[in-house]
């Protein structure tokens, strides 16, 4: 009977590790796609800074021509504009592996498969105030380790049954007959039923210490499943504080954005009427590529942890319907 308990308990933490594969394979998927999205983001970005760049640069090079800028102003316009280009290329490169990811992860085969530009979608879900612990529950890692440790306790009854005689039931059925005609007659039927019965007298603390390293092994997945359970405790408050963090930052990412694209934009329009030095025009733009960078990685980081915390809490944080 406990080896059936210790078998079952095994069955059903392997159950777990498979939910615990598939979720964490879902949420890989998720995380490549927001990470493919960001790369959609920084390539519109790049491209616009390219762009803005050329107008720059052009500019910088009719004066020049002019005799109206120096030669250092052309080539710092040059030299910029070749970083944005360069950037651009890694851009595209990004958006491709997290293109040809998502393609393993779906079942399909990376030069085949392609996933066009879309609107990203400015969104993470609301964070519902004091969730239950009893969510954690849910984790498919915490249930495999809970079910281990149940094997691990059944092993126990197992190992301690050595202690007892082996009992076993034997039963024979046969036909016994001098002559072929009568072999098949109720009268030659043989039963036989009997009851051995075996027991170690000496074994030398051989069931003793397979009793006692039964025990050690339930010790270790007891402490097994407190680790599973403290870290999962440890993964939720982590994307707690995380979520929190970013939101935070997410607005004054955006805040910063805006400021510097409206700075980037006077700036190049004073530069088209008036003749303004590119050293005056260099740090607007830079600053406003920078902060619409930095508002497009929080973005990203917003939605990834968001993932995670689903991840850390088994699924989400909704009760199952009852």
């Amino acid at each position: 009977r406990r080896t059936v308990e210790g078998a079952s308990a095994n069955a059903q933490a392997s159950e777990a590790d498979l939910a615990n594969a598939t979720l964490s394979a879902q949420g890989e998927l998720a995380v490549n796609y927001f990470g493919l999205r960001q790369a959609d983001a920084d390539l519109a970005i790049d491209q616009a800074t390219v762009e803005g760049y050329q107008r720059t640069t052009q500019i910088t090079q009719n004066r020049f021509n002019a005799g109206t800028a120096p030669h250092s102003d052309l080539l710092q316009a040059q030299t910029q504009l070749a970083n944005a280009q360069a950037a651009l290329a890694g851009s595209r490169q990004q958006r491709a592996v997290f293109e040809h990811a998502i393609a393993v992860l779906v079942g399909e085969a990376p030069g085949g498969f392609s996933l066009p530009p879309a609107t990203w979608t400015d969104y993470a879900p609301a964070i519902p105030p004091g969730m239950p612990s009893t969510l954690l529950q849910r984790r498919p890692d915490i249930a495999a380790a809970e079910r281990r440790m149940a094997a691990a306790n059944a092993q126990i009854g197992v190992a301690r049954a050595a202690y007892f005689p082996d009992l076993t039931l034997n039963g024979s059925y046969g036909f016994a007959a001098g002559a072929l005609s009568g072999l098949f007659s109720a009268s030659n039927s043989l039963w036989s039923y009997g009851l051995s019965a075996a027991e170690t007298v000496f074994d030398g603390g051989a069931r003793n210490a397979r009793v006692k390293g039964a025990r050690a092994g339930y010790d270790q997945t007891v402490a097994q499943y407190r680790q599973t359970v403290l870290t999962a405790l440890q993964d939720v408050e982590d994307q707690l504080a995380a979520t929190r963090a970013l939101e935070a930052q997410y607005i004054l990412r955006r805040q910063a954005a805006t400021a510097a694209d409206a700075a980037a934009t006077m700036v190049e329009n004073q530069s088209r009427g008036a003749p303004v030095s590119y050293v005056e025009v260099f740090p607007s733009q830079t600053s406003a590529y920078a902060a619409r960078s930095a508002l497009a990685q929080a973005q990203a980081q917003r939605q990834t942890t968001a993932v995670t915390l689903i991840q850390a809490l088994g699924g989400g944080w909704r009760e199952p319907a009852s």
